[in-house]
């Protein structure tokens, strides 16, 4: 199956699923080693680990330590963004979370702040003032570290462009993740020329989805799975373009060759390619897959492309 490369930019690691813990509840041993076996299979080549607060970064980036191919992100995420003052020392804690990314930019492994931004259909978790205030504190933080943002906005697009656009000058590109909003909430985001757009089975569930995504120009996109959340369910608008389907038994009749019924993973991000592939009418989907990859890799692994432009230089002058 691995004849296409992708980059799964959203993966929830720390998320007790994989751990095998569902609603507090062991139903198997942990499995991130079988979840990654079927990733690499499917062509997936790099994760990033997403964090949500700065204890789940901290442990997003010891999983990212455990293997060459995964890549974390250090960040407060809107609904949690009350942890800064309940911590006592609001500072402090930012400084924590400075610390923190200096130390896995150091080892290699932290490629953005984030998980952060703004959600407005969950404000019963923390208000739209402290996620505001917050939101806005991280923008520092990614300009201290000069890296990328992994960005949340969900119900809110008014408040989020505008913050954005008060500090695109600390702002070095990023993504606003699991889009789901209308062509309105899409044309403003794009109107942010470094800005890209992440896509994952949420972002797929209705017609005015898939008339969404249309708009979205594909050198702007980058797919995703939000694991173990968002996968593409047989009631989604985008279905019937998957082609690609792995096994799955239920949590209680767990099986390492098998995926979890209900349970998203990274090998999944392979059918969201195939959707977007399908309702843009790209039948190449290898050709698909390199334009998201290399869109990825501008924004969270500039390296890379400037290891490729090299190679290329260099391969020129050799034929010369």
């Amino acid at each position: 199956m691995a004849t296409v490369r992708m980059i799964d930019i959203a993966v929830n690691f720390t998320d007790s699923m994989f751990k095998g813990v569902y609603n507090g509840k062991q139903c198997h041993l942990p499995d991130i080693a079988a979840v990654l076996t079927r990733a690499w299979s499917a062509g997936v080549d790099r994760i990033i680990v997403t964090g949500g607060s700065l204890e789940e970064s901290r442990e997003a980036l010891a999983i990212a330590e455990t293997d060459a191919r995964l890549f974390c992100t250090v960040g407060v995420h809107p609904t949690r963004c009350n942890e800064f003052d309940e911590s006592g020392d609001p500072e402090k804690h930012f400084q924590a979370l400075l610390s923190l990314a200096k130390v896995g930019v150091e080892k290699g492994k932290v490629v953005a702040i984030g998980e952060c931004g703004l959600d407005y259909d969950r404000t019963h978790f923390c208000s739209p003032e402290i996620q505001k205030k917050y939101f806005e504190r991280q923008f520092e933080l990614a300009h201290l570290m000069k890296l990328p943002m992994f960005l949340h906005m969900r119900a809110a697009a008014g408040d989020f462009c505008e913050i954005l656009d008060q500090n695109k000058h600390r702002f070095y590109g990023g993504v606003a993740h699991s889009f789901t909003g209308t062509p309105e909430d899409r044309d403003k985001l794009l109107a942010f020329n470094n800005l890209f757009i992440g896509i994952n089975g949420c972002s797929l569930k209705t017609p005015e989805n898939l008339d969404a995504l249309k708009g979205i120009p594909l050198e702007r996109m980058m797919i995703e799975t939000d694991s173990p959340y968002c996968e593409i369910k047989n009631t989604h608008a985008g279905k019937n373009f998957i082609k690609s389907t792995w096994p799955s038994k239920k949590k209680e009749k767990y099986d390492q060759d098998c995926l979890v019924k209900g349970r998203n993973e990274p090998c999944l991000i392979r059918q969201v390619l195939e959707v977007v592939g399908g309702c843009k009418g790209v039948a190449d989907i290898n050709q698909l897959s390199t334009t998201l990859y290399h869109n990825t890799c501008r924004v969270f692994f500039p390296h890379d492309l400037d290891s490729a432009a090299n190679a290329l230089l260099s391969g020129g002058q050799d034929s010369k």
